[in-house]
């Protein structure tokens, strides 16, 4: 039987300010990404976020990211490789404490955003944070694009990497992500995108923004949590998969 994750970015409202349906998206992810405060989520929500996860067996995965609140994290930053294994230690043992304080603990690490978008070719920052995840505790996966930099180094350095697909963003013939600041790089029609994961999941292909075909390999997919049609998006895509019978569950 064929079987896949379903992970999601969630934790990233901040005080008054809301962002996204995490009780319901928790109903349907298996693995979530729960920010650590340095480009989203307060300590009060990323608790709250943690005791719903908890309380549904969805594994948790500390949504590291640049110091950006003011950004969310989708501006890069040439931060000192100490400076970043620094702030990727704080930011996994962080969110740790507080998923502990709800009953579960931090079971992976996926980068976030444009630090995310960075290390797929930066090899300096790639390292730092391979470096942070093997200081803070070397057992813990980590989660990023199929040839990337960042997981050749996680690779090389002993850790476990998961290969992850992106369930409701445009790809480049290359494989990588097309830019947020690109007209179509954001996905929203649920059909679509449900038809387009059962693609990726069975076949392990997913048509680039150029109409070409392209192998992408995943172990798990995300669905972005943070999206007008998110949870429209991840019912779609729960349902489709389920009609095929394909096992859905955490990579950990």
């Amino acid at each position: 039987m064929t079987r896949i994750d379903l992970n999601s970015d969630l934790g990233e409202s901040y005080g008054r300010w809301r962002l996204g349906d995490d009780e319901t998206m928790l109903d349907i992810v298996t693995s979530a990404n729960v920010a650590c405060g340095f480009h989203a989520g307060d300590p009060a929500t990323l608790l709250s976020t943690c005791h719903g996860a908890a309380k549904r067996a969805v594994r948790i995965g500390a949504q590291v990211g640049y110091n950006d609140l003011a950004g969310f994290g989708r501006r890069f930053i040439e931060v000192p490789s100490a400076d970043l294994t620094a702030e990727i230690i704080y930011q996994i043992g962080a969110l740790d404490g507080l998923a502990r304080a709800a009953g579960s603990s931090v079971g992976y690490v996926k980068p976030h955003g444009a630090l995310y978008n960075a290390i797929v070719h930066h090899r300096e920052q790639a390292r730092a944070v391979v470096d942070a995840v093997r200081a803070y505790d070397a057992s813990l996966p980590v989660l990023g694009l199929p040839d990337s930099v960042f997981l050749e180094e996680a690779e090389r350095a002993g850790l476990r990497v998961v290969t992850e697909a992106f369930a409701d963003r445009a790809y480049t013939p290359a494989g990588t992500l097309v830019s947020r600041r690109e007209p179509g790089a954001v996905l929203h029609d649920p059909d679509e995108i449900a038809e387009r994961v059962l693609r990726m999941v069975t076949e392990g292909v997913v048509t680039a923004i150029d109409g070409s075909d392209i192998r992408v390999g995943a172990q798990s997919v995300c669905i972005h949590g943070d999206s007008p049609d998110a949870t429209a998006v991840a019912v779609a895509v729960r349902r489709r998969l389920d009609a095929e019978n394909i096992d859905i569950r955490a990579f950990v």
